[in-house]
This record gives C-alpha cells, structure tokens and sequence, in this order.
C-alpha cells in the first residue's frame, strides 16, 4: 500500500485546509478529528488494507502538513518528551501530527498556554497530562486549571499507586483549583488512604482541614516569644509555628501517616514534607557527622549544648533555656528528609506491616522527636486503626 485513496486524501486535506488546531485520531473506528474554533469535524477513513499501514500513511500526510517532514514524529524528540525538554516554539505544530507522544510533549513543555492546553486536552485527556499541564502557572491561572482539576479528583478513586494520589492531591490543591466542599472530600479519604493526608502536607502544612488545638504552653509562651520573633529569630519563628494549633496538627497527621505508611513512595513523600516544614532551620553544606538517624541526633545535640552555637540559637536558649529539647527536635527533624531512610528502603521492596517493621530504626527516632514538640510522652504503640 503505498497510498491514501483519493477520497480520503481530498477530505483531510480539506480538513487541513480550515483553522485546525488539533488532531486525534481514533485507531478504533479509523476515523481522523479535527478541532476547528467552529467546533470537531470527522473524516472517516476507508483503508484499502491493513489498518496501521493505512494510518501510517495518514500520519505522513498529516506530519507533512504540520512541520514539512512526511517522516513524523522525530525520535529524538521522543526521547525528550517526557522529560520537559520539548523546544517551546512550534507547539500548536505538533498537535497537529495525530501522535500521542507529541501531545505529551506539549502537555509537558514549559512553553505550553492555557490555550494550548485546551487543545492538548481536547487531543488526549488523560489524567498524566492533565498533572503534567497542571504543573504550569499558566494552566492553573487559565480557564483549563479547574477543569483539569476536577477531572483528576472524579478519577482520583480509579488510581491505586500511592505515589500518583499524592502526586494529583498536591497538585488539585493549588490555589484557585478546588473550593472547601472538594478539599474536604478529598481530606476525608485519608481516612481510608493516608496517601491522599500526605499530598495535604505537602500543599497545604499550615491550613490543614480538622484543625487541632494548640499546645497547651503555646498562649504562655507567646509573650516571651514575641520579642526575639519581631528580631527575625528563626527559632522563635519556627517554634511559635510549630506550637500553634496548625502546627500541632501537622504534627499529628504526620504521626499519623508515619506509624502506618503503606509504602515506599509514601514513607518518601512523608519524610520530604516533614524536612520541608522545619527547613528554614536546616544548616547550609553538609554536617560532619553525616547523615543517618544517629549521626543527626548526635550532630543536633553537639549544636544545642556545645560551644559552636550561632547568635541567634545562643540568643534563644538565653531566653528560653527550657526549651533545648524542642530546639534539638525541630533542628533534627529539619535534616531529616527522605535520604536517611535510602538505606533501610534500598535494601527491601516490602510494603505495609514488613516494610514498617523494617523502618523502625528511622521512623522510631522521628516520633520521638514530633512527640517532644506535641509536648506529650513517646509511645511505640500503635492504634489499631490501618490504612487500605
């Protein structure tokens, strides 16, 4: 077969002749959509053999149309499609190709429009691309940030990794994309997911939904705070933070989560957004004693009670020497991240009650230190309440 009919050569290239602005074809029922500003026309194909024979011919004439190459889709562009290296100019060419691939390269390329993202959307509406396309400010600003976002929560339950729940929650909960009634919906399946709670402390760590109480020192504290906060202290700052009611509700969902991670991907999520919420206290290079549990431990307490502390530490413990132990806490739990458990989670692919089991010597130390800022005694018990 070495041409269209002639039927269906006149009809596409009437079809290109328009305003298009997307293609997709429909392997299915062998029939090539146009996307027009006047609406979606249809040719229906009529191969005269096999079907991806046929098709490959239309795809050469449609790729000779788009971007002067009757060869397609470059390969060497493919290899760069997922990764957001796409050249951002002639982008609206490539969805004109009829090729999945080259739609993803637009819904992933720093360059992509609301506008362009319409028409992405229009080619191939699958959840990837909508979190991809999502991942701009463009997108999110646009009018296809919310319907993308809608879209991803309807799908939300259809999707079984952990990682890619996290993943679509962090992304939907952007400002502008969700309203309180969709937020709540989506916190009230960590209930059942605790996956979905983590996409939540990632987002959103300080205006988390069911707010807690504040610690029970936090109000009495306030006063002898406030002066080193108004000198930009950052341990006054962080630890005002971490004792008010948000804080110890972050603190306590990401108990939550840690006594009963259902694997890997969650335990890395976890680990990341706790090292993110203590951050501006993390030291600048790496520290001596490198970077496992204990070394942390050990390095935090040799800062807190040695003679190496900056002014604005020692400026701190001069005022508020009763709470070292809370500084060790947020200091430790700053470093923290998902690199001290790389050891424990590179040597086993177990999940739920194994893989738990294993990460005690990480998780352990962790809760220690959340239930020294919770202000509360440590407990190595576990309710009996499991995730999914």
């Amino acid at each position: 077969m070495s041409e269209l009919t002639s039927e269906d050569a006149l009809r596409l290239n009437v079809l290109l002749a328009g305003e298009i602005r997307a293609i997709r074809i429909d392997e299915s029922c062998m029939t090539v959509y146009g996307l027009s500003p006047r609406g979606e026309a249809a040719v229906k194909l009529h191969p005269t053999g096999r079907n991806d024979q046929y098709l490959r011919l239309v795809r050469e004439l449609l790729a000779g149309h788009a971007i002067g190459s009757p060869g397609g889709y470059p390969v060497y562009i493919q290899r760069w499609t997922r990764m957001g290296q796409a050249r951002d100019k002639g982008l609206d060419r490539l969805l004109l190709l009829g090729e999945p691939e080259a739609v993803v390269s637009v819904a992933y390329s720093n360059g992509l429009t609301d506008e362009l993202a319409r028409y992405a959307w229009w080619a191939m509406p699958v959840a990837d691309n909508a979190r991809r396309m999502l991942e701009r400010e463009s997108v999110v600003q646009g009018e296809m940030g919310k319907i993308l976002a809608s879209f991803l929560i309807e799908h939300l339950p259809f999707e079984n990794s952990p990682h890619v729940i996290i993943d679509t929650v962090r992304i939907v909960l952007q400002p502008g994309l969700t309203d309180e009634t969709a937020r709540q919906h989506l916190w009230k399946k960590g209930s059942h997911d605790n996956a979905y709670h983590v996409g939540f402390l990632e987002r959103m760590p300080d205006t988390l939904p069911e707010q807690r109480p504040a610690r029970a020192d936090w109000a009495s504290l306030q006063s002898r705070l406030a002066p080193l906060i108004g000198r930009g202290n950052p341990y006054a700052q962080q630890l005002e933070r971490t004792l008010s009611g948000p804080g110890q509700t972050f603190l306590q969902v990401s108990e939550e989560v840690l006594r009963y991670p259902a694997d890997q991907d969650v335990v890395i999520a976890l680990l990341n957004a706790l090292a993110a919420y203590f951050s501006a206290l993390r030291p600048e290079g790496a520290c001596c004693g490198g970077n496992s549990v204990e070394a942390i431990l050990a390095d935090t307490g040799t800062l807190v009670s040695g003679d190496a502390q900056s002014s604005t530490l020692r400026e701190f413990l001069d005022t508020l020497p009763e709470l070292a132990r809370e500084v060790r806490a947020m200091l430790a739990l700053a470093r923290m991240d998902a690199e001290v458990a790389s050891p424990v989670l590179a040597r086993t692919t177990a999940a739920g009650t194994l893989m738990r089991k294993k990460l005690e010597p990480v998780s352990i130390p962790i809760l220690q230190q959340i239930a020294v800022l919770r202000g509360r005694p440590f407990s190595a018990a576990t309710s009996r309440r499991r995730p999914r």
